[in-house]
């Protein structure tokens, strides 16, 4: 999107960058450490200086805010003033002014891919980068070619950026029904590669590929019912969607182009889309975790993969919940092959782990162990306990072991937060070379620390990943 010198990250004379080749930190001042910055984004205070607002912002207006105490970064199209984070950086000011003004996202995985940003600088959130908006074709070219084939795009079109190869579409009708055809050309495309909205008379399908958005945005020329179905043949990649027409007549085409049609995208230039639902039922998981369960509307296919989130929108004691599409970085490919998986989390950060285990555990036969430590303050904390303890009684394959900080006397099992001396323990291979990943989720002090603590241990970033609690 941006357009950032190549550099190296830390600079060869930073203080970040360490002698041996390992992690290092700068000096903070007193009262500058990252308890003390926590303590600042939840004080009210203003960080972004813009009282509340949040903005789509420009590369020419991003590129205004390149100074100390006006530093402007951008992050997976995401952009955060950091000019209050400065003194609490442990890297330093000066690593955080190389990306002033520019989109950082290289320059940050470089050093600090494994870093909770989202959670770190979400009250110094300014807004998201405006999206270049693509020429929308001219649907009347539509008409010259056989019932909805779209001509090739010519070579030139092709993304600038290294990318999967563009998808295309087509369609044809019954006397009953439409199927729209996308052919993705990858062969790792599943049904919740597809999220699918229709509704008064707007048709949304959104593919994704990797790390890329694929977007059909079509106002169809014909009513169809609310109830449709979705097909996805893997092994060539296609996407069948077959809509049920009103009435039995004959479309002369499938519609006119909306925002966005046939845009392909980096998903992190895709802004965020809701659809309402209804909110089914909500319990009592613990004294404070509630279990809530919506229900997406008919015309809506929605399939969160595992390691990705959604977002959720509602009005205070409402019946419905406004839903976003997935978001997440975690690739399901890291699962394949792996012989040990480690799962870290605290609290709620328990999350993102339990559709991870039941993937693992149902579709990785090369597993040999899946552990999970589970961190909470006091028994009643513990998420989901008598699943956990029975799933490890039924399954060999599966261990869990509770953490508590905060434990009544009779508590029989590990005390403490965690140290190096319970994942030290915790973290053992069942074979000395044995292919591991390690996922941590938590809040944001307990994902710092213990993926660091992971470093120290001789875990390497490709072995690790991160959640966003």
């Amino acid at each position: 999107m941006l357009n950032v010198p190549s550099q190296s990250f830390p600079g060869p004379s930073s203080q970040q960058r360490a002698a041996s080749g390992g992690r290092s930190k700068v000096p903070l001042k007193q009262g500058r450490s990252l308890m003390d910055w926590i303590r600042l984004t939840k004080s009210g205070k203003d960080l972004t200086g813009m009282q509340g607002r949040l903005i789509e912002v420009t590369e020419e207006e991003l590129k205004k805010h390149n100074k100390k105490d006006d530093c402007w970064i951008c992050i997976r199209g995401y952009v955060y003033n950091v000019s209050p984070y400065m003194e609490y950086h442990p890297g330093g000011e000066e690593e955080l002014m190389r990306a002033a003004g520019a989109d950082g996202t290289d320059l940050f995985d470089q050093v600090h891919r494994w870093v909770n940003y989202e959670s770190m600088l979400k009250e110094c959130l300014v807004g998201r980068m405006a999206v270049k908006l693509t020429a929308l074709k001219d649907y009347r070219e539509e008409r010259r070619v056989l019932n909805g084939l779209l001509p090739k795009r010519p070579a030139t079109d092709a993304p600038a950026m290294e990318s999967p190869s563009s998808p295309s579409y087509d369609w044809f009708q019954t006397d009953s029904s439409v199927t729209i055809v996308i052919y993705t050309k990858q062969k790792d495309i599943s049904l919740e590669s597809i999220i699918i909205d229709h509704q008064d008379g707007s048709f949304r399908a959104e593919t994704i590929m990797k790390d890329y958005s694929y977007l059909i945005h079509i106002g169809l020329s014909h009513e169809v019912q609310e109830d449709f179905s979705v097909r996805v043949v893997e092994n060539v990649g296609k996407i069948e969607i077959i809509l049920k027409k009103r009435e039995n007549t004959s479309w002369k085409s499938l519609g006119h182009p909306l925002e966005m049609h046939l845009s392909f995208i980096p998903r992190k230039d895709r802004g965020l889309y809701y659809r309402k639902c209804q909110l089914v039922s909500k319990a009592v998981v613990t004294p404070d975790t509630r279990l809530f369960c919506v229900a997406l509307p008919p015309c809506t296919h929605l399939q969160v993969q595992a390691g990705h989130h959604v977002y959720l929108k509602l009005t205070i004691a409402g019946d419905f919940v406004s839903v976003s599409s997935p978001e997440g970085s975690f690739k399901i490919s890291k699962l394949q092959e792996l012989e040990d998986l480690f799962l870290l989390a605290a609290g709620t950060g328990f999350t993102p782990m339990v559709k991870i285990l039941n993937y693992a555990l149902t579709n990785v036969p090369s597993l040999r162990k899946i552990k999970l430590m589970f961190f909470n303050k006091t028994e009643d904390d513990i998420i989901w306990r008598r699943q956990l303890e029975k799933l490890a009684f039924d399954n060999e394959r599966f261990d869990v072991e509770f953490v508590l900080s905060a434990p009544a006397l009779e508590w029989n099992g590990k005390r403490g937060h965690i140290s190096p001396a319970l994942l030290s323990e915790f973290l053992k291979r069942s074979l000395e070379n044995s292919k591991v990943l390690l996922c941590i989720c938590g809040p944001v002090p307990f994902t710092e620390l213990g993926t660091g603590l992971l470093y120290d241990l001789n875990f390497s970033t490709d072995e690790i990943h991160s959640f966003t609690a």
